[in-house]
C-alpha cells in the first residue's frame, strides 16, 4: 500500500484530505504541523510522497522541504496552498509539484498517480 505524509495545519482540512486520501486506497500518515521529527517520521514510514501546508508565511515549512530533499533527494515533496499564486511558487521553493486549495479530488488523485506512477489504486 503506498503511503502519503500529509501535513495541513488546519485540522478540518486535515481530516478531510486523510478521508479522502484513505478511500482511495493510500496509507495516510497525518500531522498538523512541521515541528514534528519530520525525518525520523519519514524514516519510519518510508513514505511515497510527503504533502506539505504551503502557507503565506511557510518558513518551517520550506525548512522541512530542504531537510527532506537533502536527505531523501528522489523523494516528492508536493505543496498544498490556498495562495493564488502557488502555480507560480512551488518550483522556486523547491517542491516537486503543487495541490491548491480548495482541493478537487480528482486534480489530487492526478497529482498523486502522476508522482507514483506505479500505484495499485485507481482512485478517480
Amino acid at each position: 500500500m503506498e503511503t502519503i505524509i500529509v501535513q495541513e495545519t488546519d485540522s478540518d482540512v486535515l481530516d478531510i484530505l486523510t478521508y479522502a486520501l484513505q478511500i482511495g486506497g493510500y496509507n495516510i500518515y497525518p500531522l498538523l504541523s512541521c515541528d514534528e521529527n519530520f525525518l525520523g517520521i519519514i524514516e519510519q514510514t518510508k513514505p511515497h510522497v510527503v504533502i506539505l501546508d504551503f502557507k503565506l508565511k511557510g518558513k518551517e515549512c520550506i525548512r522541512v522541504l530542504r531537510e527532506i530533499k537533502i536527505k531523501y533527494p528522489h523523494l516528492p515533496v508536493i505543496a498544498s496552498s490556498c495562495n493564488s499564486n502557488i502555480n507560480e511558487d512551488y518550483d522556486l521553493a523547491g517542491f516537486d509539484d503543487y495541490i491548491t486549495k480548495p482541493f478537487d479530488l480528482e486534480d489530487l488523485y492526478l497529482t498523486l498517480r502522476k508522482h507514483i506512477p506505479n500505484s495499485r489504486y485507481d482512485v478517480a
